[in-house]
């Protein structure tokens, strides 16, 4: 039975996620009850059948898509590297597709690929992100933002994909908001630096349903322990 569950990524209320990853730690099972579950001849658990049988017990909005033994160390949040998210935006006219109206923001103001990304360029790097994150008593928001970059996929369509060592509470959609603001004009490319600068938070943060989590980077399995051990260790400055 589990006797925790850790996620990589703590998504605020509406975030999708298509890369999440989830750790269980679970307490063996008693003497003479390894037959409820799947094994190989080995003793080890058939995860494939096991996620075969969750998927059939879970809400139709979540499913797993594969399961293994983790290694020794291992700890889905604090092992993580880099985390990778994706946020959509529709500048046509009349809205969002209809079929996208759950996972894409409309923006009813055309918006500009160039003036958001050369705003996005002077936010990269180590920074005190606390202007852009929801405050947290014990927390840091001392992050590494590692790619901030606009692309226009479609005639009305964009997409910004944004990864980071971690990010604090809020963080993505709070960069969204701002540069969004940026994108149509209403402020200019030097802004987003000085809210960054003035360590103040902006009240621009787009919603949550344009923003998915599109995956988790892990070191090798040899170095999880020590990169978990690091993560814990609160960055106090930069």
């Amino acid at each position: 039975m589990p006797k925790s569950v850790v996620v990589a990524g703590r998504t605020d209320a509406g975030v999708h996620a298509t890369g999440q990853v989830v750790h269980v730690d679970v307490v063996p099972l008693a003497p003479g009850s390894a037959g409820r579950v799947p094994v190989f001849a080995e003793g080890i658990p058939d995860l494939t059948r096991m996620a075969g049988r969750w998927n059939r017990l879970l809400p139709g909005d979540v499913r797993v898509l594969g399961a293994r033994i983790a290694p020794e160390g291992f700890d889905a949040r604090f092992s993580a590297v880099r985390r990778h998210y994706r946020y959509r935006v529709s500048d046509a006219p009349w809205g969002v597709d209809p079929l996208r109206r759950h996972d894409t923001l409309a923006w009813n103001r055309p918006l500009s690929t160039d003036a958001m990304n050369a705003a996005a360029a002077e936010l990269l790097g180590l920074h005190d992100f606390a202007a852009y994150c929801k405050q947290r008593e014990t927390g840091t928001t001392i992050r590494e933002l590692q790619r901030l970059e606009w692309t226009r996929v479609d005639e009305h369509l964009l997409e910004v994909r944004v990864s980071a060592d971690a990010f604090c509470h809020s963080m993505v959609r709070s960069l969204v908001g701002v540069l969004l603001l940026v994108g149509d004009g209403r402020r200019t490319d030097a802004w987003p630096a000085k809210v960054l600068e003035s360590g103040i938070r902006d009240s621009a943060v787009a919603p949550a349903h344009g923003l998915t989590l599109l995956g988790v980077d892990y070191p090798p399995d040899a170095e999880l322990a020590a990169r978990a051990e690091q993560t814990r260790n609160v960055r106090t400055s930069l």
